[in-house]
C-alpha cells in the first residue's frame, strides 16, 4: 500500500516572459514511509531540479487510492469515482468513493484515461468529478528507471541464493 504525501515548496523563481524574480509554492506528490523520508527525499529532488534556496512549508497525507502516470499527459486530475460495494454478511449495499489522480493533458483526456485504466474492474462505477490538481510532479518510492536500490535484492534472488541444493 502506499502511504502518499503531498508537499508544498516555496522559493524565488525566475519568470520566463518577464525575467523578474517572484516567490512561488510548489505542490508535489511523494510515496514515502514516513513524514521524516517525504521531506527528505523531497529536498534531495528539489536540489537536482532548483537553483537556490527553498523551503518545505507543508507537508500532509493524501488519501489517493489509485495514480495512473500516462507518458503522453502533462497535468494532474484530481478525480472521484465512486461505485457500490455489498457487504455480504449485513446484506446491504454501501457507496464507496474513491479519490484517483491521472496525468492527462485535459479534462476529455483524464476522463478517458481513467475509463481505459478501470476497464478491467468488475463493478460498474461512475465518474463524479474531475479537476486539475495542484500537484507538478509524482515520486515514487522506487523509481522506474531504478525499480531495486543497489543495496537490496529480491526476496527470490536472496533465498535461492542462500539454499543449499538438495540430492535427490
Amino acid at each position: 500500500m502506499q502511504n502518499l504525501f503531498e508537499c508544498k515548496v516555496k522559493y524565488t523563481k525566475t519568470d520566463e516572459n518577464t525575467g523578474k524574480e517572484k516567490k512561488v509554492t510548489e505542490t508535489y506528490l511523494i510515496d514515502a514511509v514516513s513524514f521524516t523520508e517525504a521531506e527528505s527525499r523531497l529536498y534531495k529532488e528539489m536540489e537536482m531540479m532548483i537553483s537556490g534556496e527553498f523551503v518545505v512549508t507543508g507537508i500532509r497525507k493524501a488519501n489517493y487510492t489509485d495514480i495512473f502516470p500516462f507518458d503522453d499527459g502533462d497535468r494532474w486530475f484530481k478525480s472521484k469515482i465512486s461505485y457500490v460495494s455489498v457487504d455480504e454478511e449485513a446484506g446491504k449495499e454501501k457507496k464507496v468513493s474513491n479519490q484517483i489522480l491521472v496525468l492527462a493533458n485535459d479534462v476529455k483526456d483524464a476522463w478517458d484515461k481513467i475509463h481505459e485504466s478501470m476497464k478491467g474492474m468488475t463493478v460498474d462505477y461512475e465518474i463524479n468529478a474531475i479537476a486539475e490538481s495542484p500537484i507538478l510532479d509524482f515520486f515514487p518510492y522506487f523509481s522506474e528507471e531504478n525499480n531495486i536500490p543497489d543495496n537490496l535484492k529480491p526476496v527470490e534472488k536472496e533465498e535461492s541464493e542462500d539454499e543449499e541444493p538438495v540430492d535427490e
